[in-house]
């Protein structure tokens, strides 16, 4: 099961929402191989890509930031596939609240009936939200990988939800 309590927040944040607003979902990269350098995903992490692009499928996805770090494209590039889109890297220039800023003025900057996934960093997840109207945002250990933030943008306040998708992990 991929955690169909995210597809059912998802389904109902899109729905619950006028027709003219843009959809960001942000996660963190899957599991990755070792935690040294720039590891590709591990068979776990490459599960917890397909899932996040199953748990997608009917979001109509139109655009996918990431860092330049493979681990982060990884992650993005199936539902990236699976939507027709290219995998966008912004970079990490100027430390995690500078890099934010940038990936919030990317997603601002697609179409106002958008959704665009980011996949960060546990580092990045937080500072991402919260630049993009988060105003309670999750904050990620190491040891988490399952956590999704929806953010509708377009009202007077954005509407967030915070879910999880694919296998469950734990806080370290």
């Amino acid at each position: 099961m991929i955690r169909s309590l995210t597809a059912v927040a998802l389904s109902f944040s899109l729905a619950a929402t006028p027709a003219l607003a843009q959809t960001v979902v942000i996660v963190r990269h899957g599991e990755k191989v070792s935690p040294n350098g720039d590891p590709d995903l591990s068979p776990t992490g490459q599960a917890r890509a397909r899932a996040l692009a199953a748990s997608l499928a009917g979001a109509k996805v139109s655009m996918v930031l990431a860092t330049p770090l493979k681990r982060t494209q990884q992650t993005g590039q199936p539902t990236a596939d699976a939507a027709g889109v290219k995998v966008v890297p912004i970079a990490l220039d100027g430390g995690t609240a500078a890099h934010a800023q940038r990936v919030a003025e990317a997603a601002r900057k697609a179409p106002i009936d958008a959704t665009v996934l980011i996949v960060g960093h546990s580092n990045t997840f937080t500072d991402i939200a919260r630049a993009l109207g988060d105003p309670a945002p999750e904050t990620l250990t190491d040891c988490e990988y399952d956590h999704m933030t929806i953010i509708q943008l377009g009202g007077a306040a954005p509407k967030v939800v915070h879910a999880r998708y694919g296998a469950a992990t734990q806080a370290c």
